[in-house]
C-alpha cells in the first residue's frame, strides 16, 4: 500500500543526543534504540472515518521520534499498518449503505493527505491487513504448529495458557484485563472459550461479510494477530519500539505481543526478547472534557480545519504544545495560541541577523528537549525564547537559517 509523499528534511550540523523514552511500567527513562538501526512499529488507523486531532497527535508524536532518531545518526526502519477490514469499518459501511472497500479507500486517501499536510514523515512500509493476509496466515500456522490454537464454532482462538508471559506488557491484574477486554471489543463472556482472555485469531466467514480462503477455512483475521504478523514480517521477531495510543495497552498490544512470543518462542516461552523491546503510548485528546472518539462523535477533523483555511503548521504547533503522553483538550484558544506562535516565529526569521549566532543555542536546546522523552513543549519554549529575543532587539540575535532548519528538521514545522 502506498503511503504519502515524504517532506524534505534539512540536514543539521553535528549529531543530536540519543533519544530517551519513558517506560510505561516503571516510568523510568530508557534509550529508545541502542543499536545503529532504530526500528518502530506503529498501530495505524481503522479507516471508517476521517483523521481527527487525536489521530494526528499520535502520529505527530511518532514523527518526532523518527526525526530525533535520524538526527542522532540512526538508520530508521518504521512500519505502520492499516486495519482495512474489521468490525467497525464493516458496521459503518452497512450503516451508510456503502461498499466497505470504497469507504476504506476514501478514508485512507484522506489520512494520507492529512499526514502529508502536517509534514509527517511516512513509514517505510505502510501495510494494509488485506494485502497482508498471506503474512497473517503464515504466523497463524506457526501458532498452530506450537499447539496454541483451538476452534470454537469455526472461529480460531489462541489459548492464553500457551503464553507464560501473558500480562507482562500491560502489567494489569486479571480483573482489569477482563474488564478492559470486554470494554474494548473483546469477547470474554463467549461460551465455550477455554479462558475469557483467549484472543481471536481467525474469524470464520459470516453472511454478508468479506472473507478469504485460508488453511483455517474462509474468514478474516483477528485484529491483534494482524499487527503481530505485519510487525514481525517487516521488522523481525524483535524490534525497538511499539507505538500507539494509550488505549491500546490492553488488549491490543498485550495480545499482539503474546501471538509473537508463542509463534517465535514456542509453548515453553521465548529464550530471549520477542516483539517490542519498548512501548510508547500517546495520551487521549478530549473535546469539552470528553475523550475525542468516533463512537462519541465529538471529533475535530484535520481535513475540515484545512478546508477552512487553517495553516497545517498551526495545527501541528497546537499539537506540539502538549506532551505526547498527556491527555489534553482541543480548544479554540489553543489553536489561536498556535497561530500567534507561528506568526511570531516567522516574524523573527525576517528580523534575525546573519550568521548562526544564538540559533546554535536553539539547536542545542531543541535537541536536548526532544531527547528527554520527546518534550515538545520544552522544545517550543526554546524557540520562543530565541524569537522573543530577536523581536525585542532586531539584529542583535542571528541564525535565521539555522533556526529555520532546526524547527523544520526536528519539529517538522515549515517556517
Amino acid at each position: 500500500m502506498d503511503s504519502w509523499r515524504r517532506p524534505s528534511v534539512p540536514d543539521l550540523p553535528g549529531r543530536g543526543p540519543e533519544p530517551m523514552i519513558s517506560d510505561p511500567l516503571s516510568g523510568e527513562l530508557t534509550v529508545a534504540a541502542a543499536g545503529p538501526a532504530a526500528t518502530m512499529y506503529a498501530c495505524g488507523i481503522t479507516p471508517y472515518d476521517a483523521t481527527h486531532i487525536g489521530h494526528a497527535a499520535t502520529f505527530v508524536a511518532w514523527d518526532l521520534l523518527v526525526r530525533a532518531w535520524r538526527d542522532a545518526g540512526h538508520e530508521v526502519r518504521y512500519v505502520q499498518n492499516v486495519t482495512d477490514v474489521d468490525d467497525p469499518l464493516l458496521e459503518r459501511a452497512t450503516r451508510d449503505g456503502e461498499d466497505w472497500r470504497e469507504l476504506a479507500d476514501r478514508e485512507i486517501a484522506l489520512f494520507r493527505g492529512d499526514m502529508e499536510a502536517l509534514r509527517v514523515i511516512p513509514p517505510d512500509s505502510y501495510v494494509g491487513a488485506v494485502e497482508a493476509l498471506p503474512v497473517i496466515e503464515r504466523l497463524t500456522e506457526r501458532l498452530a504448529r506450537h499447539g496454541a490454537l483451538y476452534e470454537l464454532d469455526g472461529d480460531v482462538y489462541q489459548a492464553r495458557s500457551a503464553d507464560p508471559s501473558f500480562g507482562t506488557v500491560s502489567g494489569f491484574d486479571l480483573a482489569t484485563m477482563t474488564a478492559l477486554f470486554a470494554e474494548r471489543g473483546g469477547d470474554p463472556g463467549r461460551a465455550g472459550k477455554k479462558d475469557p482472555l483467549d484472543p481471536l485469531v481467525w474469524l470464520a466467514a459470516r453472511p454478508g461479510e468479506p472473507s478469504w480462503p485460508s488453511a483455517f477455512g474462509r474468514g478474516r483475521p483477528g485484529w491483534h494477530v494482524e499487527c503481530s504478523a505485519i510487525a514481525t514480517e517487516y521488522l523481525g521477531d524483535t524490534f525497538d519500539v511499539q507505538a500507539g495510543g494509550n488505549d491500546l495497552t490492553f488488549p491490543h498490544h498485550e495480545m499482539s505481543a503474546s501471538h509473537a512470543r508463542v509463534a517465535f518462542g514456542g509453548p515453553s516461552g521465548p529464550a530471549g526478547p520477542i516483539f517490542a523491546r519498548r512501548y510508547v503510548y500517546a495520551g487521549m485528546v478530549r473535546l469539552g472534557g470528553e475523550k475525542m472518539s468516533k463512537s462519541l462523535g465529538n471529533l475535530v477533523f484535520v481535513s475540515r480545519l484545512l478546508a477552512a483555511g487553517t495553516d497545517p503548521m498551526v495545527i501541528r504547533l497546537a499539537i506540539l504544545a502538549h506532551h505526547y503522553r498527556a491527555d489534553w483538550d482541543w480548544t479554540d484558544e489553543g489553536l489561536t495560541a498556535a497561530r500567534d506562535r507561528l506568526a511570531r516565529w516567522r516574524s523573527a526569521l525576517v528580523a534575525a541577523s546573519a550568521g548562526d549566532g544564538s540559533a546554535q543555542d536553539v539547536l542545542g536546546a531543541v535537541r536536548e528537549r526532544l531527547a528527554d522523552d520527546l518534550d515538545a513543549p520544552g522544545a517550543l519554549a526554546a524557540v520562543d525564547r530565541w524569537a522573543d529575543a530577536v523581536l525585542a532587539d532586531p539584529g542583535s540575535a542571528g541564525g535565521a537559517a539555522l533556526a529555520r532548519d532546526t524547527v523544520d528538521a526536528l519539529l517538522g514545522v515549515a517556517l
